[in-house]
């Protein structure tokens, strides 16, 4: 029988196998010895060991497609990072650290900034200026009014999309819109596991529609680069590229040298200067972790 693991805890993976129901699996010695980990979002083919009891073994996992590293998840085709756009106050810095992350493993990211309707319009519109350019696409909701979330929902339509984002966003509350029957389709998960289903502890696969998949993970609150030299930064930040030719020196830094085109856009309003200064900072952190 073929599934595709939904959740991770404890050494048991639940395997989502459609109209046959979830599964409690373990996985086989064989994976151990490999050195190979089954992942959320494989898809894997498993025994049937006691169909009363819906429990069973994996015994392969299927080829992948993708694996990142952080969040650590198979088979995926985008990321979706939520912040809200008040209450928590979205950390800006966290955000672009999140980003770089995820262009490091190639995966494409949709940036959502929810809770919409705690502030007036002038301030998505501040969001979206900053953010317009820095190679993402970016989506507004409101879980309060429903608002953004048909945009959001045709954003994930036919991906499997990996959710991540601080505590306290609305991450759960906007997956719960988008799928209102998420509780009940990981309920088995729940109640063979005892734990409340309140806060995010492990990363979960949830099925929105036919071949559209979101896998809610735990809240972050810091992210540490990959490693990197701090000359391949700028490689991370797309509005920076149309100026780049345009600087005196190759390879330049775009911090102190003279007749930077980069400084020059920013100075011009051309360039974020939120995205500019959490640049510099990244900058000086790399900067500081080859020092050491």
């Amino acid at each position: 029988m073929k599934g595709k693991i939904i959740r991770g805890i404890g050494g048991f993976y639940y395997v989502h196998t459609g109209n046959s129901g979830i599964y409690s699996c373990k996985a086989r010695g064989i994976f151990r010895k490999l050195h190979v980990r089954p992942l959320v979002g494989d898809d894997v083919e498993l025994a049937v060991l006691n169909e009363a009891e819906k429990e069973g073994s994996v015994d392969q996992i299927l080829p992948r497609k993708n694996t990142l590293i952080r969040p650590a998840v198979a088979n995926i085709d985008q990321a979706l990072v939520i912040f809200a756009v008040k209450s928590p106050e979205p950390g800006l810095n966290l955000l672009d650290r999140f980003l770089i992350m995820m262009a490091q493993q190639a995966v494409p990211c949709i940036v959502c900034f929810n809770k919409t309707d705690l502030l007036p319009p002038s301030e998505t519109e501040r969001l979206q200026d900053i953010y317009q350019d820095a190679g993402c696409r970016l989506v507004f909701t409101s879980t309060l009014e429903g608002s953004g979330t048909g945009q959001l929902r045709e954003m994930l339509k036919g991906r499997t999309t990996v959710a991540a984002g601080p505590s306290g966003v609305g991450k759960s509350s906007l997956i719960n819109l988008l799928q209102p029957d998420a509780g009940m389709e990981t309920g088995a998960v729940s109640e063979k596991i005892a734990r409340g289903r309140h806060t995010t502890r492990h990363s979960e696969l949830i099925r929105i529609e036919d071949d559209t998949y979101i896998m809610d993970t735990p809240g972050f609150s810091s992210l540490a680069l990959f490693q990197m030299e701090k000359e391949e930064l700028h490689c991370f930040y797309p509005e920076f590229a149309p100026y780049e030719e345009q600087c005196r020196f190759q390879g330049c830094a775009h911090i102190h040298e003279p007749d930077c085109a980069v400084q020059s856009a920013l100075e011009a309003g051309k360039i974020s200067r939120s995205r500019y200064d959490n640049y510099r900072l990244l900058y000086e952190e790399l900067k500081e972790q080859r020092r050491y």
